[in-house]
């Protein structure tokens, strides 16, 4: 039997081109960005080429958070008239690819949405000047976020100070983005308890908002977690240090934060804690790094993309230092080689090869590393320096740990440089070099015209060191300048002990200015000299000092105190007080006069009566072992004489046991 014939099923015809852009436009509207791109594609299967359809498609795609695909139909696209720059400038900078999406923008019109693009595109590069640049020229336009991008710029310049917080103030109540920049603002100018306020602020006025869109409690969890994150921190700067950990806990176990706001959490955490918590640290680090590479340590694609460069670098510095206290040498040696490449331009990395050299107990490559660091970088001389400084200092190398810090001119005439370079120079034994430190401060000070002036501190502390070291006449030099411009009672004082070594009557003229001691007009130096020495005797200074404060209280007029009428209880009438109380209420009742103890049972006590571990006896051992006692009791050694004192007990308790019951 033949086969039957299937009949040809026909093709629906397509829609209209109207129907089919109404609906389109329907889902736009409605943010069903999914089912748009499915009505661009029917429209697009219809008439290749569409304009219109395509622009509908990649937008639909960008608001879908599609920027590859988006970023594929651009490049696919052949038609001459339509001009993607934006587009494709604006996905290449969600996909990363900084540097094409700023060559690409060089073909747009320069609209205002161009410019805000291409400062936020600079501000990811690290251009934060050229970003802050473009800010200011689109002040005049009316720009969404515009305050709120300009503050995060100016922060991020470390230009915190030119943000007018005042001004800000109105508008940061209508905007959490705009509050919490501001705060952040704040903590760059160690303005912590402003800070906290403001993201106070920040916290609650996002809360409200996005409860009045209808976002889920989860998400709003999801959206203020750089604020819970940012309170934190305020913590931990102002000293709160345990709520600052609590706090970061919190954030991390409950998992509700963004990967941006959660890698900070664990990077400070870590940061707070001890050296002992080493294990722990590495592995909440490697929640932040790319799952499929076991052997190194790189961060996730989308933290790279989000933290800035200085977060980075915070977070690989934190990787190498628990490296370095785990003592994994080679994990931390490879790591400081690849962040030389990542941040070529900061100095972390050279330090931490200076701290890897230090860890294995290689102080002096330490020290010849960060010399040459130094002079390789001599706009950053100044921490490589005072690095090899304490890496000298700590090493035991006084002599190069004094040059390091003697490179440094800005520092010289502060007075801590001062003190550690002169305790560095005494300890290399080069005295004369020390003395000339404290003269190029003396120097420095007294020519400079600031209101916080350390002259006088640094002339009296080079004084007693000169003094310490011989040298009386520049110290009694120093000394009468400072009593003769600041009229320093110490000053005088080491002015008159330095000057009796070398001219005893200078010394006592000026011991004349000294004003005289209370209770000292009644002593003989001369009869003082002659004795053998000061004898301590208790409580005579503390008498001495009594009676003149007595003397001078019976010279002032007493004061008559006013006499107060005693508070009686409620209900007690003092006529008629009754019997008076115990005086021993307060006593223990064993201590009172009236206390008897109870009997105790003899019978009772006569069975535990002897010495630990002994065993009753019948009457005839017992007697047999008192007559032994006796007979041998001159004759016995130390340890039978132990055993003959239970005994005579037992005897003695069963006769007093016979006579009672007689």
């Amino acid at each position: 039997m033949a086969p039957k014939v299937k009949d040809k099923q026909q093709k629906p015809p397509p829609p209209p081109m109207e129907d089919l852009f109404t609906t389109l436009n329907g889902h736009i509207e409605q943010l069903e960005f999914e089912k748009a791109v499915k009505v661009a594609d029917q429209v697009l299967s219809i008439a290749p080429g569409d304009e219109d359809a395509l622009k509908c498609k990649v937008v639909a795609l960008i608001k879908d958070d599609k920027t590859k695909e988006a970023l594929s139909v651009i490049r696919s696209c052949k038609s001459p008239t339509l001009d993607f720059s934006f587009f494709r400038a604006y996905c290449l900078y969600r996909e990363n690819e900084l540097d094409e999406a700023l060559l690409s923008l060089k073909s747009q019109e320069t609209t205002p949405a161009a410019m805000l693009l291409e400062a936020q595109i600079l501000f990811r590069l690290g251009k934060f000047d050229a970003c802050i640049d473009i800010y200011q020229k689109l002040q005049k336009s009316k720009v969404d976020l515009l305050d709120t991008n300009y503050v995060a710029s100016l922060v991020a310049a470390g230009r915190a100070s030119e943000v007018q917080v005042e001004a800000l103030r109105g508008k940061a109540k209508k905007s959490f983005e705009l509050a919490f920049n501001t705060a952040c603002s704040l903590i760059e100018r160690n303005e912590y308890t402003n800070a906290e306020q403001f993201l106070l602020l920040a916290r609650r006025t996002g809360q409200e908002a996005l409860l009045e869109d209808g976002v889920p409690e989860d998400e709003v969890e999801t959206e203020l977690a750089p604020m819970a994150v940012q309170l934190a921190y305020v913590q931990q700067l102002l000293g709160h240090r345990q709520e600052a950990i609590e706090a970061y806990t919190d954030i991390i176990k409950s998992d509700v934060g963004d990967d941006l706001s959660l890698a900070v959490a664990v990077n400070n955490l870590i940061a707070l804690r001890s050296p002992k918590d080493v294990s722990d640290g590495l592995k909440k680090l490697d929640r932040l790094k790319q799952k499929d590479d076991k052997q190194n340590f790189h961060l996730t694609p989308k933290l790279d993309s989000k933290l800035s460069p200085k977060q980075k670098e915070s977070i690989y510095v934190t990787r190498v230092l628990l490296l370095l206290h785990a003592n994994k040498m080679d994990q931390a040696r490879e790591l400081v080689a690849a962040l030389q490449d990542m941040f070529p331009e900061s100095v972390m990395p050279l330090l931490l090869q200076a701290a890897l050299f230090v860890r294995e107990n290689k102080a002096g490559k330490a020290e010849e590393v960060l010399g040459q660091f130094s002079e390789k970088f001599p706009e950053k001389s100044k921490v490589f320096l005072l690095a090899r400084a304490q890496v000298a200092a700590a090493a035991s190398h006084p002599h190069i740990a004094a040059e390091s810090l003697s490179k440094i001119p800005d520092i010289q005439h502060m007075p801590a440089t001062v003190a550690t370079l002169v305790s560095l120079k005494e300890r290399a034994g080069d005295i004369d070099g020390a003395a000339a430190v404290f003269d190029a401060a003396i120097n420095w000070w007294s020519n400079s015209m600031t209101e916080d002036n350390k002259l006088n501190v640094l002339m009296q502390e080079s004084a007693s060191f000169k003094l310490r070291h011989g040298r009386e006449e520049e110290a009694s030099r120093l000394y009468e300048e400072l009593v003769k411009s600041h009229e320093n009672v110490e000053a005088l004082v080491g002015l008159v002990t330095t000057v009796a070594r070398v001219d005893v009557k200078k010394a006592e003229a000026y011991e004349q200015k000294l004003k005289p001691l209370p209770g000292l007009k009644g002593i003989n130096v001369d009869s003082l000299e002659k004795t053998s020495g000061a004898k301590h005797e208790e409580g005579i200074s503390h008498v001495r000092v009594t009676e003149t404060y007595e003397e001078g209280k019976s010279k002032s007029k007493s004061k008559k105190k006013r006499k107060r009428k005693p508070r009686y209880p409620k209900g007690f009438d003092p006529a008629n007080p009754g019997p008076p109380p115990d005086p021993e209420r307060w006593l223990p009742k064993r201590e009172r006069s009236s206390y008897r103890p109870k009997r105790k049972d003899k019978r009772a006590a006569a069975q535990v009566r002897g010495s630990q571990g002994s065993v009753a006896r019948d009457k005839h051992e017992a007697g047999a072992t008192s007559s032994n006692a006796k007979s041998n009791q001159a004759t016995t050694s130390k340890g039978a004489s132990q055993n003959s004192v239970s005994e005579p007990s037992k005897t003695s308790s069963s006769k007093s046991r016979k006579k009672s019951r007689n």
